[in-house]
């Protein structure tokens, strides 16, 4: 009994010796982690208020920036605090700890992370903005909200349709809000037979009469293919954008003054025709010889081939 309280004395005692001798290493760390705390404090406030100066419409990447800076130095303070301790040893193998989750996360949630760069170059750079009408990886409508992983798409069926931000950087996009402006392009296609330059003069002059038309802007016309039945050809002209609805009456009006003023002009607009000609060198002409018609024998079974006159065209086959 009386050695066992000698034991745990001198354990006491030793525990004693040891806490006295290891606690100028933990005020150290304690000091060494409250002033990087206070520095990476006081740097984030005032880097945050420098990169607002110098990135006024971006702050969200001024405060990323900021916070990046803030969690760096309290990390590095906490690694200096350990190695004051003498935990060498430990901050190693939590680091390469960390380093395999690093490595495990990141084949996890590597495109969350793409998601994530490609939305704050998107906030960095703005190409487009709410209410733009843009098409981005096949899904045309209007900008509703531009997050960090996805974008928010209003199309014009009236669905809210979520494109991945990754998918911006990695495959064209169109801003058609960019410029306010926008070409309507009218095709179609007049006969063989149709003066080219009154169409061309005709189309143009119509086209011109319109109130949407860019005045600043000049129309064009151009024939672009010899068809197998027409003369196919463009008519293009500038609006003024701010909704789709503006391009399609634009266009719809467009077709519907070509298509009066053409029947009004004597054009004909073309549409598939196939004409067959029997007359043509090396061919047979269908009325020159009689036509022979096979019939059945009900009798004797026996097939007999007998001429017939010559059937004209708006005439009857005389019995």
């Amino acid at each position: 009994m009386q050695d066992s309280i000698f034991n745990h004395y001198g354990f006491l005692e030793r525990w004693n010796e040891s806490f006295f001798h290891f606690l100028p290493k933990i005020v150290l760390a304690l000091l060494v982690f409250t002033l990087f705390y206070a520095i990476a404090k006081f740097l984030r406030h005032y880097s945050f208020k420098l990169y607002s100066k110098v990135l006024k419409k971006q702050s969200a990447l001024a405060r990323i920036i900021s916070l990046t800076l803030y969690a760096v130095l309290i990390a590095s303070g906490g690694i200096f605090a350990l190695e004051i301790l003498g935990l060498e040893s430990y901050v190693t193998k939590v680091l390469a700890g960390a380093g395999i989750l690093g490595i495990a996360a990141g084949f996890a949630f590597k495109d969350i992370a793409a998601n994530m760069f490609a939305g704050m170059l998107v906030n960095l750079q703005k190409p487009f903005k709410k209410n733009d009408w843009v098409n981005i990886a096949g899904t045309f409508g209007t900008v509703d909200e531009i997050g960090w992983i996805t974008t928010s798409i209003k199309n014009i069926s009236g669905q809210e349709v979520f494109v991945p931000n990754q998918l911006i950087y990695k495959s064209s996009f169109t801003n058609y809000s960019v410029y306010r402006k926008r070409r309507v392009i009218v095709r179609g296609g007049v006969t063989r037979g149709d003066d080219l330059e009154k169409v061309k003069n005709v189309a143009l002059d119509e086209v011109g009469k319109m109130k949407e038309i860019m005045k600043t802007e000049a129309a064009d016309f151009y024939f672009t293919e010899i068809g197998s039945y027409a003369y196919s050809f463009e008519v293009r002209f500038w609006i003024e954008f701010v909704n789709q609805t503006d391009y399609l009456n634009a266009l719809s009006e467009a077709i519907i003054r070509l298509k009066k003023r053409f029947r009004d002009e004597n054009i004909e607009i073309a549409y598939p025709v196939q004409a067959l000609d029997f007359g043509v060198k090396g061919g047979v002409g269908i009325f020159d010889n009689p036509i022979r018609v096979k019939s059945l024998n009900q009798d004797n079974g026996i097939d007999k081939a007998k001429p017939k006159e010559n059937i004209r065209p708006g005439t009857k086959e005389r019995r």
